[in-house]
């Protein structure tokens, strides 16, 4: 049985061995104040979420996680097993990549693109703010307005941002600020 600790271990080092290299990679990550938790993000220019569902996992939760992955993220892939594969293709978003992992002869975790990745036109530029943290919040709008005021919450500050940015522009921004919480987490 390949679950998901055998298929992220994998996944991970997959995309640290990717060409161009994601400038981070972050696990579990809280989206829309929680109400969904990425498996797996890579940040190159902008965060590309990845859902892994191994054979254990019911696949058919990714239709309440997909509504929030699709509005926090312009680029989901579903990473899953054989076994959930022809399900997956019916169930997931047209625009969702799909990657199968499955044990090579050697019992190494491989992957097989299944579906390409396209961009997710539900993008919800104040839901994706929602992924960061207030004082991320805050930088990038201080950015924006000389005074913004140190008492505003997450929900008027992810409004206030979104207004001033595109949807790509915001998504540069957001990955940008998870490159940025990356390398402040990882320093002694």
């Amino acid at each position: 049985m390949l679950n998901d600790s055998s298929i992220r271990g994998a996944l991970l080092a997959r995309l640290r061995n990717a060409h161009p290299q994601p400038k981070a990679l972050i696990e579990e990550l809280r989206v829309h104040n929680g109400n969904a938790i990425a498996d797996v993000v890579a940040v190159h220019r902008e965060a590309h979420c990845y859902e892994i569902k191994g054979d254990g996992d019911k696949i058919e939760r990714i239709a309440q996680q997909g509504f929030y992955y699709d509005l926090a993220f312009r680029k989901v892939t579903l990473v899953t097993t054989t076994k959930h594969v022809a399900k997956a293709i019916k169930i997931a978003p047209n625009h969702w990549g799909i990657l199968e992992a499955k044990y090579n002869p050697a019992g190494k975790v491989i992957f097989k693109p299944i579906r390409q990745v396209q961009k997710s036109a539900a993008f919800d530029k104040q839901i994706a703010l929602l992924t960061l943290w207030r004082n991320e919040l805050f930088d990038i709008a201080s950015e924006i307005e000389e005074k913004v005021q140190t008492k505003i919450n997450r929900n008027a500050l992810s409004a206030l941002i979104s207004q001033a940015f595109g949807a790509q522009e915001l998504s540069l921004t957001i990955g940008k600020a998870l490159v940025l919480r990356s390398i402040i987490k990882d320093q002694p």
